[in-house]
């Protein structure tokens, strides 16, 4: 059975706010009452949670993060960045996602209202900005990754998504491709937006569908262009998908149309996700830094716990072009 900071006070015959303050080594405790805390603690074998460390100074050493459903591809990437980051700092890592919509919103909301934790990291799961900002704006530390172009009046953590665009498309053009497809994440995402600005700034083109991040949306969206166009023999010689799943789509949908990549068609996608590398043929794509997302959202909410000022306006880190097989340099 787990001994617990009331089994300590119990034996120690003192308060479980004084056994805490020993556990935070405060200067307001007897040194002989700290004494016997420490002998009982030793010997009753008592390991302290992180709410019992931070009783006395009202904080539970534990943070937060909001996420929506950890399916999405470049997630682990991004939570490994963020724990590793926190649990080195000490503090425990509280995982919230919002599979079931607003029953998961209310749930979240209790525990904020618990102080169950002392800052919050969101990945912003959908239709949720709205509350993250009120709890903000009520004291509680919020540090946004990926606002998705939103530019919440709290500090965030972004990407160069319209510098990315903008590589893919200088890309395409330095190999000799001049006629583009281009299948776009959802356009009311700020990313979206950006990706697609930053590479018709370099390359403009009308063929444009929106697809919706997944591989479905990509082997569609090529079916279609080839549908359209197949008179012409296609009529486009790239194609710049807005993720690493919607690119994985149009390679299969160009193979299964006897089209070769990137002999007849180059591809290039966007993440960088794990799966990039083993795709056929291996996918040119622009890497976001995902984990380096996390490590840096999770170092500004530390930094604010500390109680040091942390800006409002992002933290913009650079995405990089990873050249493949799918879309080769010439």
């Amino acid at each position: 059975m787990r001994v617990t900071i009331t089994d300590v006070a119990r034996e120690a015959a003192v308060s479980k706010t004084t056994v805490s303050r020993v556990l935070n080594t405060r200067a307001d405790v007897d040194s002989g009452t700290a004494a016997l805390v420490r002998e009982v603690i030793d010997a009753l074998g008592y390991v302290p949670s992180s709410g019992a460390v931070g009783l006395a100074r009202g904080t539970s050493r534990t943070v937060a993060m909001l996420t929506p459903p950890l399916t999405w591809p470049w997630m682990g990437e991004v939570l490994q960045g963020v724990a590793d980051t926190v649990e080195a700092a000490g503090y425990g890592l509280l995982l919230f996602t919002c599979n079931r919509g607003p029953d998961s919103v209310r749930h979240f909301a209790s525990q904020v209202s618990a102080r169950a934790f002392d800052g919050l990291l969101v990945i912003e799961p959908e239709n949720t900005l709205d509350t993250i900002t009120a709890m903000q704006r009520r004291g509680l530390p919020v540090v946004l990754i990926d606002d998705r172009g939103h530019h919440p009046a709290f500090p965030s953590v972004a990407t160069t998504n319209h510098e990315g665009g903008a590589s893919a498309a200088r890309h395409l053009l330095a190999s000799g491709r001049t006629r583009p497809l281009v299948i776009t994440g959802r356009r009311d995402f700020g990313c979206v937006r950006d990706r697609l600005a930053g590479f018709l700034d370099v390359m403009p083109t009308d063929l444009i569908t929106e697809g919706t991040f997944t591989e479905a949306s990509g082997r569609h969206g090529v079916e279609r262009a080839l549908a359209a166009n197949g008179a012409r023999g296609g009529h486009f010689d790239c194609v710049f998908a807005h993720n690493d799943l919607i690119a994985a789509g149009a390679l299969r949908a160009l193979r299964a149309a006897g089209r070769g990549v990137p002999e007849d068609v180059a591809v290039v996608g966007f993440d960088d996700i794990p799966m990039a590398q083993h795709t056929e043929p291996p996918l040119t794509t622009v890497r976001q830094p995902m984990r380096q997302m996390g490590e840096t959202a999770a170092r500004l909410l530390l930094a604010r716990l500390d109680g040091e000022t942390i800006p409002d306006v992002p933290v913009v880190l650079p995405t990089e072009l990873v050249v493949r097989r799918s879309a080769p340099a010439h």
